[in-house]
């Protein structure tokens, strides 16, 4: 049965035979070989070994010896042993070391001494302390100050054994004196956190009694100052929480990082005062910018976030030094910073936050970043977010963002011209200059779907002549000249806009391949990769505006049918713009040529792949619709599209309103609770913080701030019965699951009239689930009852089992009793929570997830 140790070292070489070696070894007087023969002793009784026989010849050879390494090595032989035997009595030769532990505690060498006190703190058996104990309190009196810190913990230790109050009584009251004598730092921590377990009041009066001089002690001292406050400010008692918070507030000012991050934790758990909150999130702040290790950093903005949810107000004022924290490399720490400041936006911030947002943005230009492209991503969809709820900031981005349509990150290019097609419709004012902004960045584009959007775009919300006119001049430049291929002389088709050098090298062979749709499911398209081999142009130049016809040459007969749909919508909206219905019939005719060339190319040999049927059918639907028109079919192409997407836009604005009114949703005090007037309380002698705190503790009992979060019912239903009620042991489980971790509090009953000892839980798993820690055992009092709790981590999403029994001895039986507990099922659905997910980030996981087991050739 495995054990508790509080020693671990691997070792996997070691057997049983090598202990007649070692008791040679010891017996010798070789230095060198005693200190090899007791290091492989420890690690062979650390791997199970027990090694009988070799504790008499320990006491005979090994205790005399005066090496350090020597005792060393002792006192961790001594610390793993079995100290008592099978009925819990402690084994009589344990003895026979007391009279050396004693000599170590009065040896002249400090480290001797030193050493054995801090093995006394791990040992549990009060036989073999009881004669120590004056010795141990001769030492708090030495010299030398690495004696009286660990005399300090060791008293410490004792005193908080079961029957430590009977070994040293009057441990506090030593303690309390040592404390007020003592210089060293390390040890006057020992003795503060010595009085914070076990004589809390002894501590609260020394801490009060120096409230003046807390700023002065050292920072371990300090941090224990602040545990304590924490402690005894737990509702109901915050008798003196003034006087704490001054405490807290006067450290705010240590130069220790750790002083400060446990003061603002200390600070928002005390109160809830704005003035204390916002102390707490400059508290924050401060190590957010100073600190250089993401992982801190990380915390920090986790802390952020909770004092974000339930203080907002007093956050808003700290989201620029939050938006600092922006310049980690880290995109983690970039993340969690954007995701809390486009919580924290109102209108008296939404344009500082923008414009400094722009700056990034043009930051990522340089190409300095790392992953620039990711974090460009990252801050449009920021830009985005803020646009979509404060619309009058959108003119200032808007522009800028036009720029980075043609970004080589295909992900970010998306995300823009997302943005531009929202802020296109809901910011009518815009509309003309972005229209204008995109016509002249069109060429710049070279992804497929960001070229279908803003093709979209070009064709929806170009309304006037000159629009009409201009997007349908765009669109034909990036085509080129028409037809897409000729015939020559040989029989060979060739480009006919590249006579001399081909503007595409090489074309990107097209092959069906499966694509995943926006549910998850799969669909065949005929599409190629997104590389398009280019020869090195110039920006600007005739070959480089040519995007079009590259992807479409690629194979991209989608994006061919956008241009058709495109084409066919400016032409039906230029007959009822233009007055000439020359002008009219020729743009007309210029894009049947477009469309007819496009078939042209899908139905020649010249592209591997052929159009696929759906793009074919959608073509020759917009030449017929050109030849012949109805209003009918002119009001569903100029209009209902438009329509439905701004019904889907009011859609999506619904569902996030009626989000954030189901977040917003409070708990209310029950009828009967106590009714506090608060103007009625005296002011005497009460800070401004103390007011605005007393304030505070009335809001949120008049709210029910103070109430448990949990519900009771449902804790009820995930308490599990382990045993019979007829069992000698009743045994009932409270299950936790948090992500991968699975918390087990079982709560053991004694329902006999005689004392189990031994008593242990014995767990076993099934699955991939494993057991963290086993728990110890345990003697129980007659009808007495115990908690007992077991970790468990889980290492994937799959169901699985926890079975096991409780083990148990009593005085009148001899072997062992058995329970057998009932089985534990965990499902997986105990650690899968919902979440909502964008649809570009869902394609993104989708597509990274292996799904297919792949066979190795």
């Amino acid at each position: 049965m495995d054990k508790p140790s509080t020693l671990l070292v691997h070792f996997d070489k070691g057997s049983a035979a090598m202990a007649n070696e070692i008791k040679a070894d010891l017996e010798g007087s070789d230095v060198a070989a005693k200190v090899e023969a007791m290091k492989r002793a420890v690690m062979l009784l650390l791997n199970g070994e027990t090694l009988p026989t070799l504790f008499i010849t320990i006491v005979r050879y090994v205790l005399p010896s005066e090496d350090h390494t020597i005792q060393k090595l002792l006192l961790l032989y001594l610390e793993i042993i079995d100290k008592r035997d099978a009925a819990g009595r402690v084994l009589p030769e344990m003895i026979l070391i007391c009279q050396n532990l004693r000599n170590n505690l009065q040896h002249p060498n400090e480290y001797i001494r030193g050493v054995t006190l801090r093995f006394l703190c791990r040992l549990s058996e009060p036989e073999v302390l009881e004669p120590l104990v004056p010795s141990i309190l001769e030492n708090l009196e030495h010299r030398h100050h690495f004696i009286r810190r660990h005399a300090l913990s060791a008293i410490s230790a004792i005193y908080r054994l079961p029957q430590g109050d009977q070994l040293i009584p009057d441990a506090p009251e030593l303690v309390e004196r040592a404390l007020a004598s003592e210089q060293d730092a390390s040890a006057r921590r020992n003795a503060f956190v010595m009085l914070c377990l076990c004589g809390t009041e002894r501590a609260v009066a020394y801490l009060l009694s120096n409230a003046e001089r807390v700023m002065e002690w050292p920072d371990l001292l300090q941090m224990a100052a602040v545990d304590l406050i924490r402690k005894v400010c737990r509702p109901p008692n915050r008798a003196d929480k003034g006087r704490y918070i001054k405490i807290i507030f006067s450290l705010r000012s240590s130069p220790s990082t750790a002083v400060l991050y446990e003061c603002a934790g200390a600070i928002v758990s005390l109160s809830s005062a704005p003035t204390a909150v916002r102390a707490a999130a400059e508290t924050y702040c401060q190590l957010l910018s100073s600190q250089s290790d993401n992982n801190v950093r990380l915390i920090l903005l986790d802390r952020l976030n909770e004092l974000h949810t339930s203080h907002r107000d007093v956050m808003v004022d700290v989201v620029m030094d939050v938006l600092r924290a922006l310049a980690s490399p880290n995109l983690d720490v970039k993340r969690k910073v954007l995701d809390l400041v486009l919580d924290l936006l109102t209108l008296r911030n939404v344009e500082e936050v923008v414009l400094y947002l722009k700056k990034e943005v043009v930051k990522t230009q340089s190409g300095e970043l790392e992953k620039g492209g990711e974090y460009r991503q990252m801050l449009v969809e920021a830009i985005h977010a803020c646009a979509v709820e404060y619309p009058e900031v959108a003119g200032s981005v808007v522009h800028l963002l036009m720029d980075f349509l043609g970004d080589t990150n295909v992900a970010a290019a998306v995300d823009v011209v997302l943005f531009v097609r929202e802020i296109i419709e809901t910011n009518p004012k815009l509309c003309v200059s972005m229209i204008q902004r995109l016509s002249d960045t069109f060429y710049q584009i070279r992804a497929s779907r960001v070229c279908s959007i803003a093709l979209w775009i070009l064709g929806e919300y170009s309304l006037s002549l000159s629009e009409v006119e201009s997007a349908i001049a765009t669109i034909k430049q990036c085509l080129g000249d028409l037809p897409f291929f000729t015939i020559s002389e040989e029989g060979e088709s060739a480009d006919s806009s590249k006579p001399a050098q081909p503007v595409v090298n090489s074309v990107t062979v097209s092959s069906r391949r499966p694509v995943v749709l926006a549910d998850g499911t799969y669909a065949t398209q005929s599409a190629a990769t997104e590389a398009i081999s280019t020869p090195s142009v110039t920006p600007g130049s005739l070959a480089s505006t040519l995007n079009l016809r590259s992807l479409i040459l690629s194979g991209d007969f989608f994006l061919a049918a956008v241009v058709a749909y495109t084409l066919t919508k400016l032409v039906l909206r230029l007959e009822e713009v233009q007055p000439s219905k020359v002008e009219a019939n020729k743009a007309c005719t210029g894009a049947l040529l477009v469309m007819t060339s496009i078939l042209q190319l899908g139905l020649s040999s010249y592209l591997p792949q052929p159009i696929d049927n759906d793009s074919y059918d959608r073509i020759v639907l917009c030449v017929r619709l050109l030849c012949n028109t109805g209003d009918d079919v002119r009001r569903i192409w100029l209009q209902s599209c438009r329509q439905s997407f701004a019904k889907m836009l009011a859609e999506k604005q619904f569902r996030e309103t009626e989000e954030m009114r189901a977040k917003a949703q409070i708990s209310h005090a029950q009828p009967d609770d106590l009714i506090d007037f608060y103007h009625l309380k005296s002011r005497k002698g009460m800070s401004q913080l103390e007011l605005e705190d007393e304030v505070q503790d009335d809001l949120k009992a008049a709210t029910g701030g103070f109430t448990k979060e949990t519900d009771d019912a449902n804790r009820l239903n995930r308490i599990l019965q382990l045993t019979g009620f007829s069992d000698p042991v009743y045994a009932e489980a409270f299950v936790t699951v948090h992500h991968y971790d699975i918390v087990l509090d079982v709560t053991v009953v004694n329902r006999t009239k005689e004392t189990l000892q031994n008593l242990c839980l014995e767990l076993a798993t099934m699955g991939d689930l494993k057991l963290v820690d086993r728990p110890q055992n345990y003697t129980l009092a007659p009808e007495s009852s115990k908690q007992v709790r077991a970790n468990i981590k889980v290492s994937s999403t799959e169901t699985g089992v926890i079975f096991g029994n409780i083990v148990y001895e009593t005085s009148n039986v001899m072997e062992r009793s058995v329970v057998v507990l009932n089985d534990i099922h965990i499902d997986i659905m105990d650690y899968i929570s919902p979440a909502t997910c964008a649809d570009v980030t869902f394609r993104n996981m989708w597509a990274e997830f292996e799904w297919e087991n792949k066979v190795c050739a």
